[in-house]
């Protein structure tokens, strides 16, 4: 019996960004994050010969190399697009900005920051795992809220109830394959 084609997102280790509340701004992993990473060098071996793909941003593409994955990059995994947000803290937004982050955190459609909003990303994100071939295994490092838009589209959630997900960093969310598009997996032997 043949076991069913999966799908792989690796949410990528901690930044300083992450630690500080600040929104991201194609930031390295700090020292924690990559310590973290390397500790689970060759926990993906078992997906050997299964393409890895990877988000442009500087912090997946070292999560890849310090998993040991040799990663090809992949726009469509890119982060969301903070905007005018990209570097400044959640808490001086929140002071400075509480009504446009107010709007932000309530409606997913809204995109103040001049960027991308969740629903754009949801969009993105859905519209490559439909073209995702699933005839193959395939490993993927990209950001958390990459990750919360796949399992969203999967799901077929709202885009509000996508918040209530948690993606902790180098988390691993399996989809499987079946004749109906993605699955989630929830086997734990990611």
């Amino acid at each position: 019996m043949n076991m069913p084609t999966s799908l792989r997102l690796i949410a990528h280790a901690s930044t300083r960004a992450m630690r500080t509340g600040t929104f991201p701004d194609d930031d390295p992993l700090d020292t924690r994050g990559l310590a973290e990473a390397a500790a689970l060098r060759g926990r993906w071996a078992g997906t050997a010969g299964a393409p890895v793909l990877c988000s442009p941003a500087c912090c997946a593409r070292q999560t890849a190399d310090a998993l040991g994955l040799h990663a090809d990059i992949d726009d469509a995994l890119r982060d969301i697009d903070y905007g005018n947000w990209r570097g400044q803290r959640l808490h001086d937004l929140a002071r400075d900005l509480p009504d446009e982050l107010d709007a932000w955190i309530a409606d997913p459609s809204a995109p103040p920051h001049g960027g991308e909003s969740f629903e754009a990303a949801m969009h993105r994100v859905g519209t490559w795992l439909n073209a995702l071939r699933q005839d193959r295994d395939i490993v993927a490092v990209t950001h958390a809220p990459i990750v919360r838009a796949a399992i969203a589209h999967v799901l077929r959630m709202d885009s509000k109830a996508a918040a209530r997900i948690d993606v902790a960093p180098l988390s691993c969310t399996t989809l499987v394959a079946s004749p109906n598009g993605w699955m989630l997996s929830a086997d734990g032997n990611a």
